[in-house]
């Protein structure tokens, strides 16, 4: 059996994996099989992998905390998932327990020097988890690509044949709308909006919505919104629960049930380079990642069930309307809020 070992980089330890997973996390805590008869389920070789794509043109509201510990928990799971990380900042490559290394392949390489995707592709020292890299090169492949035949489909050309080698691709996208992030949602069979719950981190959501609109006209259009996730919600706040309110009002069963909470743990886990369900699985973080991972699992489960759907057409245009409601009746909440609750310490 290949020994597998995490190195946990500011305790600067070696813990094996096996040891820190039978301690750390139980199996009763994450694994939730389905029925082996379920359609879902099926042998290695025959997945048609989801790939979802998790976007907000805005920075800081939870992508790659979400793609780093949405795949961890969907891999324990027993969930074959790859994450790919198409952002030149590399948070999710380090978030992972990967330090800058030049001489790794990554991103860049497969699809600006058409290096196969195989190549590419490390163990993130997590069974049923694999990872394809970014680095700063990937600030010029932006720039590259817009005089490239074929340009906003490379990453899905490039991804073709890994679908049929895991059940998840995440793709961890830029906070921004460039060519990297019209790659990856052209990719995609979804995309996942992580949103903080802060007046400000909505107000782009239209914008975002009119990008995914316009895409399903011209380069897919089978292109869907997985979902909409709640990130760093505070319950002490009144602000928090206004805008989480909005949003369900406004979006209605798009929005996930399962809201990530400001968590103390899940903010310390990537300087130890490792998830937060191997850094503390008993915290507020790691449970709700691992019941967001039972609800996307579920989602498809019920897909599946039901078979291929044609997308609404005029979702997009009324997702990006009810944005802009939010986005108003956010700025009404916030204004009759202003002495709502104190922020407080994170919550462990």
């Amino acid at each position: 059996m290949k020994h597998k070992a995490h190195y946990a980089k500011q305790a600067q330890i070696f813990v094996p994996r096996e040891t820190r997973i039978q301690i750390s996390v139980p199996r009763e805590t994450y694994c939730f099989r389905t029925n082996p008869s379920d359609t879902f389920q099926k042998r290695l070789g025959d997945f048609l992998a989801r790939v979802i794509a998790i976007a907000n043109q805005k920075g800081g509201v939870g992508k790659t905390t979400t793609a780093v510990n949405l795949g961890a928990s969907l891999a324990v799971s027993e969930k074959k998932t790859l994450i790919i990380d198409s952002d030149p900042q590399a948070n999710t490559t380090s978030s992972l327990g990967f330090a800058k290394d030049p001489s790794r392949r990554t991103l860049y390489q497969g699809i600006i020097l058409g290096e196969p995707f195989e190549r590419l592709i490390i163990d993130a020292q997590i069974d049923g988890l694999d990872l394809i890299p970014s680095d700063k090169n990937l600030v010029g492949a932006a720039v590259e690509l817009v005089g490239m035949e074929n340009r906003e489909f490379r990453l899905r050309d490039a991804t073709l044949g890994l679908r049929q080698k895991y059940e998840f691709i995440l793709i961890d996208c830029p906070p921004t709308l460039d060519l990297l992030t019209v790659n990856a949602l052209a990719a995609s069979d979804a995309v996942l909006v992580p949103i903080q719950c802060e007046y400000l981190a909505i107000e782009g959501v239209s914008e975002l919505l009119d990008t995914l609109m316009r895409l399903r006209r011209t380069i897919n259009p089978t292109l869907e919104i997985e979902g909409i996730l709640l990130t760093m919600y505070d319950d002490r706040t009144t602000l928090s629960k206004q805008v989480a309110a909005d949003l369900r009002s406004f979006f209605g069963d798009k929005v996930f049930e399962t809201v990530i909470p400001r968590n103390v743990r899940l903010a310390e886990a990537p300087s130890h380079g490792m998830p937060v369900i191997f850094y503390d699985i008993h915290s507020k973080g790691a449970e709700s990642y691992i019941q967001l991972a039972k609800e996307v699992v579920s989602n498809v489960q019920k897909r599946v069930g039901q078979g291929a759907e044609r997308p609404d057409q005029g979702a997009g245009s009324s997702a990006a309307g009810a944005a802009s409601a939010a986005t108003a009746g956010a700025g009404l909440g916030r204004s009759g809020s202003g002495g709502g609750g104190g922020t407080g310490s994170d919550t462990q």
